[in-house]
């Protein structure tokens, strides 16, 4: 005789309960996180620095504290490594806090850097250095990510160039991503000099394929004549250059010559105008000033060829 069984049925809390308990499971969760846990990406091309937008951030955080999570993954070694976030975070230490409200993320590197980029990219106040840095990064990113498709799918004809889809993407052409990423080839110094408006986007392009013993002899020129190169000037640098030409003495003369701009303008520094006029008074000011004496002693003279 069979011995009888007992069958147990589930009862549909039970199931219901678990499938919440699955959903649960793979729904992001916001979590407090020390700071001390939350590590900058690595490589990070965007710059965090305490100005006076920095000091707006940490005086909102004090008042409503951190309305949009940042997004963090964790790190072999422990902690977080930081996604999005990093001024958010440093607003968070200024304004005395000891965590944040971090959403976590398993990523790899390649999406991380992807939507760390992506997540920056649309900032008004970009530096150029920050840009080509972080157009870089996201491009060999997403390079590597199509070399990883599967191999029964074609990327030919089903995708696009991977510096298309990253042009469509941040709404520049082709070509000016790859104009800006030229810019990474820069030394610090020039490089330095691009982001502080010393030396114009175009003029930094072109200086870009000097090889970097060059560029380093090239500040030491830019010193000596006190100028920087005009675009045409960076552009015959660069052909000197591919022709195994440029020398320390060919970037002096270079750097030596008179740029149009400078021959129609005539500058006089302020050392030499200021004993002329009250200590208060602004450049607007004096510049009013003297073109109403210029006009006064152009009269007397067409005046005095008259007579």
């Amino acid at each position: 005789m069979k011995e009888n069984r007992k069958m147990e049925l589930t009862s549909y809390e039970d199931i219901f309960s678990t499938e919440e308990s699955r959903q649960d499971a793979t729904r992001e969760k916001v979590m407090e996180i020390p700071l001390s846990e939350l590590y900058a990406f690595r490589d990070h091309p965007f710059k965090v620095q305490d100005d006076e937008r920095m000091l707006d951030t940490a005086q909102s955080i004090r008042e409503y504290g951190v309305l949009v999570p940042v997004i963090a993954r964790p790190r072999k070694d422990g902690g977080y490594e930081l996604i999005s976030g990093h001024r958010r975070k440093r607003g968070c230490e200024l304004a005395g806090l000891e965590t944040m409200p971090v959403i976590v993320r398993d990523m790899d590197d390649d999406a991380a850097t992807i939507v760390m980029v992506d997540s920056n990219i649309q900032r008004e106040s970009l530096l150029p250095s920050e840009r080509a840095f972080a157009y870089r990064m996201k491009l060999e990113a997403m390079k590597r990510k199509a070399g990883r498709l599967p191999k029964n799918v074609s990327q030919l004809g089903t995708q696009k160039r991977s510096d298309q889809l990253m042009a469509d993407q941040v709404g520049e052409s082709r070509n000016q991503i790859q104009r800006f990423i030229r810019l990474t080839k820069l030394v610090p110094s020039l490089l330095d000099m691009v982001d502080e408006k010393k030396i114009a986007f175009n003029p930094a392009v072109e200086l870009s394929y000097l090889r970097q013993q060059e560029q380093t002899e090239l500040l030491d020129a830019m010193e000596s004549e006190q100028a920087t190169p005009s675009l045409s000037q960076a552009q015959r640098l660069k052909k000197f250059s591919q022709e195994g030409r440029l020398s320390l003495d060919v970037m002096r003369a270079i750097m030596s010559e008179e740029k149009k701009h400078d021959l129609d303008r005539v500058t006089i520094g302020s050392d030499k105008l200021q004993k002329y006029f009250p200590k208060s008074w602004t450049p607007a000011q004096m510049e009013t000033q003297i073109i109403k004496l210029l006009e006064s002693w152009h009269r007397k003279r067409q005046q005095a060829h008259g007579r």
